[in-house]
Parts: C-alpha cells; sequence; structure tokens
C-alpha cells in the first residue's frame, strides 16, 4: 500500500500529466518497450508496463514514474546490456522526482538499478537479481570490465544490485535485493549522497559483497573535485541483510572511507536484522588519519552469526559490531542492540572513545572487546546474566571485557525493543 500511495501522489501532484501503457505487442497503442514510452513521456507522466519480459536496458532522463503490474511478473532482462535501469542524472542535470516500482530487474553486466546525481526518487518494490554479470575473477583480485569511469569504487563488484551515487533526499523501499555481487549501495563517486533512507528491503544472498554499503570514494574525473564529496546523514532502518558476502567479504551493513579525505558520517543504522554475513554484522572501516567517520550511530538491531573482521581489521573473532580507524572518531553510539551467536559482541578498534550502553549482549564470549587507545563507556548494557561483567556467570554469558572497557553499572535482565526510527 506505502507505493500505490506513493505513485498516486506522483500521478496526481500534476494535473497535466499523462499516463502511457508497454506491453510486448503493442497492443491498445501501447509501446513495445519500456524505452520508447519513456522517450515519450513527459515530465511528470506514468509509464504502466504490462507483465511479460522486456529485454532491454532503460534510461531515465526526466521525472516521470515507471512502474510494472506485478514485480514476479513485469521483468527487465538486461542480459548483455549495462543496466536495467539507468537513472541519469550526470547528462540531465538537476534530475528529480523519478519512481521505479513494482519491476523485476536482472541479468545486468553491472547494477540492477543505477542513479547517479538526482534527488527525491524512489525505488520500490522491486526483485533485483542476478546483475553485476560482468565481475570476473580471473585468478586476482575481482574486477569488472567496461564499467563506466565514473564509478571510481566499483570495479570489484559492478556496483551491485541497487546503487545510488550522489543521490540526495530518496527512498529505497521494501525490494528484494538477492544473487547479485552485493546488495543496495550509497555512493558519492559523482557527488554527496545524503538524506536518503534505505528501509524495509531484504538484501540476502549477495556473495561477494556487503548487504548494504554506505562508502566514500575517490570523485569522478570529470566532477574536477579534490577530494571525496561525503555520504553523510542517510537512514539504514528496518531492512533484514544476511548471507552476504561469504564469497568474497561483506558486513550486513558497512560504513567505508577508502581513502584519503573519506567522509562517511551521522548515519544511522536502525532496527535491522543482520544475520550469518561474511563480515561483522555492522562494519565501520577507516583506513586513513584524515577521514571523517563521526557521529554515526548503530541502534536498536538484531544480530547473530556473522562472520569475523578480516585484514588490517581483523578481529580476534567473530563479532556482531566491529569499528577500525586509523584516525580517531567522534560522536559514535551504539545502543540497544541485541547480540547473540558471536564469539564477540562489539570490537572497538579505533583511537578516542564509544558509548556502547543498554545492548543485550548475549553470547558466550567477550562481550566488548577493546583494541583502541581510548576507553569504550560501556555501562548499563545487559550481559547475559544477572552478575553482569565479573565473571560469575561461568561459559553462560557474556561475562568479559577486554581492554580499556569502563563498566561500574550493569542491567540485570534483557532490554526490549524500544526503539524507533
Amino acid at each position: 500500500m506505502l507505493l500505490r500511495t506513493l505513485t498516486l501522489c506522483a500521478c496526481t501532484g500534476l494535473l497535466s500529466a499523462a499516463t502511457l501503457c508497454v506491453n510486448s505487442a503493442g497492443a491498445g497503442g501501447c509501446s513495445k518497450t519500456i524505452a520508447a514510452a519513456v522517450a515519450l513521456a513527459a515530465p511528470g507522466d506514468v509509464v504502466n508496463v504490462a507483465p511479460g519480459t522486456y529485454k532491454e536496458s532503460v534510461v531515465i532522463g526526466k521525472a516521470l514514474t515507471l512502474v510494472g503490474a506485478d514485480e514476479t511478473t513485469t521483468i527487465i532482462d538486461a542480459t548483455g546490456l549495462p543496466t536495467g535501469v539507468y537513472i541519469n542524472g550526470i547528462d540531465n542535470a538537476n534530475l528529480s522526482g523519478v519512481t521505479v516500482a513494482h519491476l523485476a530487474v536482472q541479468n545486468a553486466k553491472y547494477e540492477g538499478i543505477l542513479a547517479a546525481n538526482a534527488a527525491r526518487i524512489t525505488i520500490a518494490h522491486n526483485i533485483v537479481t542476478g546483475n553485476n554479470r560482468g565481475l570476473t575473477f580471473g585468478g586476482g583480485p575481482p574486477s569488472c570490465p567496461g564499467i563506466p569511469v565514473f564509478e571510481t569504487g566499483e570495479d570489484f563488484d559492478c556496483g551491485e544490485g541497487i546503487h545510488l551515487s550522489a543521490v540526495s533526499n530518496s527512498l529505497v523501499l521494501d525490494n528484494i535485493v538477492q544473487g547479485n555481487s552485493g546488495g543496495i549501495l550509497l555512493s558519492d563517486d559523482t557527488g554527496p549522497a545524503f538524506g536518503n533512507t534505505i528501509m524495509g528491503n531484504n538484501v540476502s544472498n549477495n556473495p561477494a559483497d556487503c548487504g548494504i554499503t554506505l562508502a566514500s570514494h575517490d570523485p569522478a574525473a570529470f566532477t574536477g573535485a579534490k577530494e571525496p564529496f561525503g555520504v553523510y546523514q542517510n537512514d539504514v532502518i528496518g531492512n533484514v541483510s544476511s548471507q552476504n558476502g561469504l564469497k568474497g567479504e561483506g558486513a550486513g551493513v558497512g560504513i567505508f572511507a577508502s581513502g584519503p579525505k573519506g567522509k562517511s558520517y551521522a548515519n544511522r543504522v536502525i532496527n535491522n536484522t543482520l544475520t550469518g554475513n561474511d563480515l561483522p554484522g555492522v562494519t565501520i572501516h577507516g583506513h586513513t588519519p584524515d577521514q571523517n567517520l563521526d557521529n554515526n550511530v548503530v541502534i536498536g538491531n538484531t544480530i547473530s552469526g556473522n562472520g569475523p573482521d578480516t585484514d588490517e581489521a581483523a578481529t580476534p573473532g567473530t563479532a556482531g559490531i566491529a569499528f577500525t580507524t586509523v584516525g580517531p572518531i567522534r560522536g559514535t553510539v551504539i545502543t540497544e542492540n541485541t547480540i547473540t551467536g558471536q564469539d564477540i559482541g562489539v570490537v572497538w578498534h579505533a583511537p578516542g572513545a564509544a558509548a556502547v550502553n543498554r545492548n543485550n549482549l548475549m553470547l558466550y564470549g567477550v562481550g566488548i572487546y577493546n583494541l583502541g587507545t581510548g576507553t569504550v563507556d560501556a555501562e548499563n548494557n545487559y550481559w547475559g546474566c544477572v552478575s553482569g561483567p565479573l565473571g560469575l556467570g561461568g561459559n553462560k554469558c557474556a561475562t568479559a571485557r577486554v581492554g580499556g572497557v569502563s563498566v561500574g553499572t550493569w542491567a540485570t535482565k534483557p532490554f526490549g525493543p524500544t526503539v524507533k526510527p
């Protein structure tokens, strides 16, 4: 009902909007291809696509609503083509107000759905599967021959299933994203990415990368920028992210700054279910001293059965949440998460302090492991038993903490769900 309401709003907001139709036979005056209908559409129009398989790549450069009859029967098969749907604001300045909904998008060489340099777009109720077909494994690191040069950080994953580059104030809602290299990616290759909401998606079994990624990359050459633009003030809410990265390295939700001056800050990860991913459920990486990973918050997530962090960010066991940075990060909040089935609940490997409060650390290993130089404020967590982190519960609860961890008080019973987006 949410998407139908959004579509109605898109249709009724412009009194002059027309509705165009697509079916593979061209019957009833409809276009035979989606691309043809998009070309005919005026800004504000609606393109309704009948059930069927459409073997094409659709490029959208104007405000319109593209909606299929049903995401299980209205299929864009982009076999051998770059993308299934490309919302192209690079060549269409100030692009805004695009909706893509109720489509199955599959088999593209790169992204299933790519949006670049656009605002106020909605990608909802789609099934995005089997894309990133251009990804190659030639005995060395994976690569993606031919991917557009403006995608500066995607040569190792072909852009994932849904990719928003330099997109702002937009919605990615209630999609199924499975069997791509990675799931959903927000990046700043071509401009800042901010104010977006990724909510209610099922992102699973994407074998080469994370389920949901917020990544600051080097800027594309055409922008003329000297440093990354930033990925900030985005919300990741109420998604299921599971079994990602099992043939590569992938977190449930990853927040990354890859190069000098990278900026991934003030993002919120709220009320997600993160299970069985190759890296920790929530993973944050910063690789140089001059990056901004401040004020990210991780609240109310259910986390279980994820893997360890690796490489220079290696954790001493599997972990629910892992933060690793070279430079200090400020304003980190980790609260009201429930972590089970991990060797370690939270790993903090960064200069500076962190607040880890009111979490349910219901595991048989280390509740909080501090590998950094600062102190972790770990007051008022539930450590899995009445005795808290005193070591009196044997191997039945997370009674241990390692490193500079400050604990004077703790909860004697689990916290219930209280977080609201």
